[in-house]
């Protein structure tokens, strides 16, 4: 990537939801755009950590750890990192535009997962048209 790159345009290229693009990248990590609404589902990454930066909107992160279920809420400008390993599920009920960085080929259902619906799109992240 040469030039920059304006969210907002990005934005503008797709309508899909949990359906990640690929906005740049950095060294072997590909930082992604996605738009969000209602729930993603029950995953883990067992290899990787995985970052999530909230653009706009709020989103939830639901987390099971050894000791016990949690939620955190992210809202505009927050971010958190899931580590690897741990069983998490995004969820944005009034919807979210979220930005994810993670090693290039990372699939967005992680390595186990609960059933995926047809509304979660399974993808390593699409390149911007």
């Amino acid at each position: 990537m040469k030039e920059p790159v304006a969210i907002s345009d990005v934005l503008d290229t797709f309508t899909d939801l949990w359906s990640p693009r690929i906005a740049g990248s950095v060294n072997d990590y590909d930082v992604r755009l996605a738009k969000v609404r209602g729930e993603h589902i029950w995953h883990t990454h067992d290899h990787t950590d995985e970052f999530f930066l909230v653009v706009e909107g709020e989103l939830r992160i639901g987390l099971r750890e050894p000791a016990g279920e949690r939620t955190v809420t992210l809202s505009k400008g927050s971010l958190f990192t899931v580590p690897r390993g741990v069983e998490h599920k995004p969820s944005a009920p009034s919807g979210a535009v979220i930005m994810l960085v993670e090693p290039t080929g990372t699939l967005t259902v992680g390595d186990r997962h609960e059933e995926v619906p047809a509304h979660v799109d399974v993808t390593t992240g699409h390149p911007l048209a």
